[in-house]
């Protein structure tokens, strides 16, 4: 399963393709015009296949004009025979009969190979509010396109339409959408002044459910912009996600993706007439910490204020880009509470107890060993306990570490407990939309791994690289801290240079380690710290 930020899907010297299949806009702000942007900031080439013209201006549109399906036909023909697609977004089709044409070339294509399908469901307008369907319209989505589509992104009143149903929550919805056959579906919030905390925070709400990818829930925040001009942000945000499916990401990387493209087009929005103008999505999105959100727990369906305070605070601890982290140097991490003292006795600051086995006796006097270890160190050192938060707690442990699966199997009560106690909180990620969903926590550290090839776990993970480390330093907000296959000094001291707050050692911590052999591994950190670049790559 890819889950690096880079993912290298697409032919160095190709972009992938994907096709629009939508509507113009005269005044170019939605439709095929906002398709083309978004794509090009994305770094992918877009065909543009036309389905509809419409008459349109800033202040509204005036009037709707379906190509005959022949005309459609062709265009898709045409396209089959040299420029197949990895992904195909549809917009405003605003005939039966364009969504049959569409649903039997996507057919056609699948027969050939995977072809993602992004369903944007435009069924009126935001300007003016010109209605785009009708029921037998809203009949044809339901059956012939929905149990096609890989993701489906509508609005909350689209949601609705297509739901039909509307005394519901923006969870259930996506639900029952879900039960037409959608893989995944994001409800956008961007125009929903009802969600919970909806007067600080745009929100959306994602349920992947990928069979080939593990399930994913939660709601997606970034700040609420203020601003009038955003025509065309719902087709950014759709091209976008079909631009990301093409180049490799998993179905809820590339939703967070889509997220940070529309959210950056938004707030860089100008005008173009009198009225809303629209997004201008560029590239830069990517390198920038503003637009990197928080995503919460899929249990989380209603934020209570403390979640929606602390997803506010993570969104305001946003680095400038090139700033120094917090550093935390040399991690170590140990299954044997005995290397406990005499790791943090050689100059290690920060060492892991990491029991991998079922709470019980022997857990209990490891973590009180280690404890008592750790308090007879004469230099400061923290010692993070993983997983077994209720006896470490107990125990009196003061910093804990726990896997994002760990951290969803606990009920709300018993997450409270940890975040109240006043320990510190370590949580690993390994994708993009775990690092979003480990800031929503505001944690004092987020692993990032595996950096390299490791044999320490089986993990479907690809290996993030330094690239992709260097970006999570940057985006985070927070201490990154590098794990996964670190074996010599050389590859600690390129995680130092990414600006990484740390470097965990676990296979190269080995029983016979000499502290000339640490050493070899401070000084590589120390070197790589003061090699580091002032400003993240492009």
């Amino acid at each position: 399963m890819p889950s690096s930020l880079d993912s290298g899907a697409a032919p160095a010297d190709r972009p992938a393709i994907i096709w629009s299949v939508a509507g113009t806009d005269s005044g170019g702000g939605a439709g095929l015009a906002a398709d083309l942007r978004a794509a090009s900031a994305m770094g992918v080439h877009l065909c543009p296949v036309v389905a509809v013209v419409t008459a349109q201006n800033s202040l509204g549109v005036q009037s709707v004009h379906p190509v005959p399906v022949a005309q459609l036909q062709a265009q898709l023909d045409a396209l089959a025979q040299d420029c197949r697609p990895r992904a195909i977004k549809c917009g405003l089709l605003a005939s039966v009969e364009a969504i049959e044409c569409l649903a039997r070339c996507v057919d056609a294509l699948r027969r050939d190979g995977p072809v993602a399908l992004v369903i944007d469901p435009v069924l009126s307008a935001t300007a003016g509010g010109a209605a785009f369907s009708n029921a037998a319209l809203v009949q044809a989505y339901r059956t012939l396109l929905l149990p096609r589509a890989t993701l489906l992104t509508p609005n909350r009143r689209e949601a609705e339409s297509l739901a039909e149903r509307t005394d519901t929550t923006t969870p259930a919805l996506a639900r029952h959408l879900l039960a037409t056959g959608a893989q995944t579906v994001c409800i956008t919030g961007g125009d929903d002044l009802n969600a919970p905390g909806a007067a600080h925070l745009a929100l959306d709400w994602l349920d992947a459910q990928a069979p080939a990818e593990p399930p994913v829930a939660g709601w997606l925040a970034l700040p609420r912009l203020p601003s009038r001009h955003h025509h065309g942000s719902g087709c950014t945000f759709a091209t976008a996600a079909a631009a990301a499916l093409a180049r490799g990401y998993p179905l809820a990387d590339a939703v967070v993706l889509a997220k940070m493209l529309s959210w950056s087009a938004v707030r860089q929005g100008y005008a173009a007439g009198a009225g809303a103008g629209p997004v201008k999505a560029e590239g830069s999105f990517i390198q920038d910490p503003r637009c990197m959100p928080v995503m919460g727990f899929a249990d989380e369906t209603t934020p209570s204020p403390q979640t929606l305070r602390r997803w506010r605070q993570a969104l305001a601890a946003r680095p400038v880009p090139g700033a120094d982290q917090a550093t935390l140097g040399l991690y170590a991490i140990t299954d044997q509470a005995t290397r406990v003292g005499p790791l943090l006795a050689q100059g290690l600051s920060q060492v892991q107890l990491r029991i991998k086995t079922a709470s019980g006796e022997n857990v209990q006097e490891a973590l009180h060993q280690s404890l008592k270890l750790a308090q007879q160190q004469q230099q400061p050192g923290q010692l993070w306990i993983n997983d077994h938060w209720r006896e470490a707690l107990a125990a009196g442990a003061t910093a804990l570490h726990l896997g994002q699966e760990d951290w969803a199997a606990l009920n709300p009560e018993e997450r409270s407990q940890i975040l109240n106690s006043g320990a510190r909180l370590g949580l690993s990620s390994h994708s993009l939309w775990e690092l979003a969903r480990a800031r929503g926590l505001t944690p004092n550290y987020i692993a990032c791994g595996p950096v390299y090839p490791t044999t320490t776990k089986d993990m479907p993970w690809r290996p993030q690289g330094m690239r992709n480390l260097r970006w999570w330093a940057t985006m985070a907000g927070c201490p990154v801290v590098a794990i996964g296959g670190l074996l010599s000094p050389e590859q600690v001291q390129d995680c130092a240079e990414t600006g990484a707050a740390a470097a965990c050692l676990v296979r190269a911590l080995k029983p016979d380690m000499s502290a000339a052999d640490l050493r070899h591994f401070q000084t590589a950190w120390m070197n790589g710290r003061a090699r580091r670049p002032l400003t993240p790559p492009v």
